[in-house]
């Protein structure tokens, strides 16, 4: 490697052409960082005490050290944003000033000539930066001032336009930017292929600009070492593809979030968001040394991005897969995800039909939205959905999901029909994050012609107006507050209308009997308020009843036989044979009293949590063990299935015993004996109890 100072016109003036590989990723600079580099520039050009502003770095493959012939393009590893807003800038430039030389070297001519093509060279050999395949045409386009190609790369045509009008809307801007893009300085990076690694020095920049994604990372980790032809043939096989699959915005948003439920798929393992690129690494190493190849892993990658395009881009073409598809959108299950692109992967496999794949996903949507409606924590579904596929017997697809769902315990749970009725009555229905979702899905069951919910406003037949009319006081009775506030945002209380301005704060039986009141309303969801005589608690309360076993329907849970499902069910664990008098220290030692408050403390942090006494320990489990307690005389060890790491621990009272011999299960261990470090205790305690569930913050 060699690294000098140089400016940055006459960096770009005497080099043949840049030249972005096909690995790196598109040009990806938004307003901000553009507005930063006008404002650097800008402020350069204006300010005679700054001689130089430093722009940043520019890694790339000389070609005198690339075996290739002289005036070769430079193959940019690193600085492509920094070269194309520069680019950009400087064709705005050539633009606004055209016959004039406001600043000397600065005329239309003189930028083109120098820094934007070689007057020399036709076709594509003619322009100094040549980009990537998805915003090379657009570039060229504008450089050379002719009609943008469709479809036109957002990012540089939008950024183009930003210069454009900066540079209009100041008279002072054009001689402030020439001067300051010639104070522009960069640090000149030529690597050698022989005796460099371009993908290790890729990683470790800390240039200025928009951070690199996962996805990029991936991309230029895959790409980057292989020789030009297999590289070019597998970009433009899948990757490429891949690209245009997901389209210039969705690739942005959505690529690093897909490859994590891709990595959980295969590895079985949730990696954090910002991980994705380290767990690839590990996997695609595992995987070649194996003897996988890298084509192997581009064609996985490229064929679960397909799968991830059907059901989070719209992009499925079979109608009641797409339509599941959406209601899971809308529900926002992301943490089904990976369970799902396994699931798609293997109905691509023909190992289930479409049929059987439209139910397994009505069944994860039920145990979504039922899960939420009875307000179970859903910090484990991310956890329940990475292994779920890995319990299902293929060889009888259905059958088994379906008794995979019965068989969820406590924190995991399917919640049953008298759970969901139950809670669905009460449950703040019009507050609910998904409150369109749940009144269209109620709408639409059963129906073969669907109604447009989108169509109707949500309508509170007991008004929400704090300023209760007279009417409705009356209708409710002398306790018609707490009535308001209890059922006002529930169930039994909420329809959908076209005549909400009409209805207003209007009285039941008016609302009821008017033209297009609920009489003449052809919504199912409005079905028996025709019949209603009056509306007060009772009426509230009797709806909500008769909506909510319907909702059951709506929602329903998976059923099998005994017979069958007892053929899935894990052997019950034997019962232990110790008790608390097995230990006695905890009976009637000195420590007694302070396990009696740590064990009451424990089982109150969540629902599924359990405690069996074993012969030398007591074992708090959730699914498996998460803290074991060893009595001693005048303390409590307390064993953490957490690692030190792991632990946010300010007091540093844990400590590592992974290498160590100890009893219990847990990798860290803490010390228990004052009554007044109970409460921190059970801080990490709560921590690795969370780190078992599966917590949703790993994002």
């Amino acid at each position: 490697m060699k690294a000098t100072h140089a400016h940055l016109l006459k960096f770009i003036n005497s080099a043949t052409q840049f030249v972005i590989p096909i690995y790196q990723r598109t040009y990806s600079w938004t307003e901000k960082e553009c507005r930063q580099l006008w404002n650097d520039v800008r402020r350069a050009g204006n300010t005679d005490h700054i001689p130089v502003h430093f722009l940043g770095s520019v890694v790339y493959v000389e070609e005198s050290l690339s075996n290739a012939s002289a005036g070769a393009p430079l193959l940019v590893i690193d600085g492509q944003q920094r070269l194309t807003s520069a680019t950009l800038l400087l064709a705005a430039l050539a633009r606004k000033v055209g016959e004039d030389e406001p600043v000397d070297g600065f005329s239309a001519k003189k930028i083109r000539n120098r820094y934007l093509i070689d007057p020399d060279e036709t076709g594509e050999r003619q322009f100094k930066l040549l980009l990537s395949k998805t915003d090379r045409t657009t570039l060229n386009a504008l450089v050379r001032g002719d009609e943008l190609p469709e479809p036109k790369s957002k990012r540089i045509s939008e950024n183009f336009d930003l210069f454009a009008r900066w540079l209009d809307q100041d008279k002072d801007a054009v001689t402030d930017i020439c001067t300051g893009l010639s104070k522009l300085m960069i640090v000149d990076v030529a690597l050698s292929r022989d005796h460099d690694n371009p993908q290790l020095i890729f990683e470790s920049m800390n240039s200025t600009g928009r951070k690199l994604s996962q996805a990029d990372l991936i991309r230029n980790f895959v790409l980057m070492g292989l020789e030009p032809e297999l590289q070019t043939r597998l970009y433009e096989q899948y990757w490429r593809r891949m690209e245009e699959g997901f389209g210039q915005s969705a690739y942005a948003s959505h690529f690093d979030g897909f490859m994590r439920h891709y990595l959980t798929v295969v590895t079985g393992s949730i990696p954090r968001l910002d991980d994705v690129y380290e767990a690839y690494k590990a996997y695609a190493q595992e995987q070649l040394a194996t003897g996988r190849n890298i084509e192997d892993l581009v064609r996985e990658v490229w064929e679960y991005s397909r799968y991830f395009g059907a059901m989070v881009l719209g992009q499925e073409k079979d109608p009641h897969l797409s339509l599941g598809f959406n209601d899971l959108r809308e529900l926002k299950v992301d943490v089904a995800y990976p369970f799902l692109l396994e699931v798609y992967g293997d109905f691509k496999a023909e190992k289930l039909s479409a049929i059987e794949f439209v139910e397994i996903i009505r069944l994860v949507e039920a145990y979504v939205f039922r899960r939420a409606i009875c307000a179970v924590p859903t910090n484990s579904m991310n956890k329940t959905f990475a292994t779920f596929g890995r319990s299902i017997n293929k060889d009888a697809y259905l059958e088994s999901v379906k008794a995979q769902f019965l068989i969820l315990k406590s924190y995991r749970r399917f919640p049953v029909n008298d759970e969901f009725i139950a809670r669905i009555q009460d449950r703040d229905l019009y507050n609910f994050r998904s409150r369109g979702y749940w009144l269209r899905k109620f709408e639409n069951f059963g129906r073969k012609e669907r109604v447009h919910v989108d169509d109707y406003t949500i309508e509170h037949i007991m008004p929400q107006n704090e300023n209760m009319p007279q009417t409705w006081r009356d209708a409710l009775g002398e306790n018609w507050a707490e009535i308001q506030a209890k059922w006002l945002h529930t169930l039994g209380n909420l329809t959908l209308t076209a005549y909400n301005s009409e209805y207003s704060d209007k009285s039941f039986e008016h609302k009821r009997d008017m033209e297009g009141g609920f009489k003449d309303s052809p919504l199912r969801v409005s079905q028996g308020l025709a019949q209603v005589e009056a509306w007060d608690e009772s009426a509230i309360k009797a709806r909500a009843a008769k909506m909510a076993k319907r909702a059951a329907e709506v929602w329903c849970m998976p059923a099998l036989p005994e017979a069958i499902l007892s053929g899935y069910r894990k052997p019950a664990s034997i019962a232990s044979e110790y008790s608390i008098d097995d230990h006695p220290h905890l009976v009637s030692g000195e420590i007694s009293g302070l396990f009696a408050d740590f064990r009451r403390e424990v089982k109150a942090l969540d629902p599924c949590v359990t405690e069996h006494f074993l012969k030398l320990y007591v074992a708090y489990k959730a699914e498996t063990n998460f803290v074991d307690v060893i009595p001693q005389a005048k303390s409590l060890l307390v064993s953490l299935k957490i690692g030190v790491d792991e632990l946010t621990d300010s007091r540093e009272m844990a400590r590592d015993v992974s290498d160590l011999g100890r009893w219990g299960n847990g990798r860290t261990e803490v010390k228990l004996s004052d009554l007044a470090d109970l409460p921190y205790v059970l801080g990490l305690v709560r921590q690795a109890l969370d780190l078992q569930l599966g917590s949703e913050d790993a994002a």
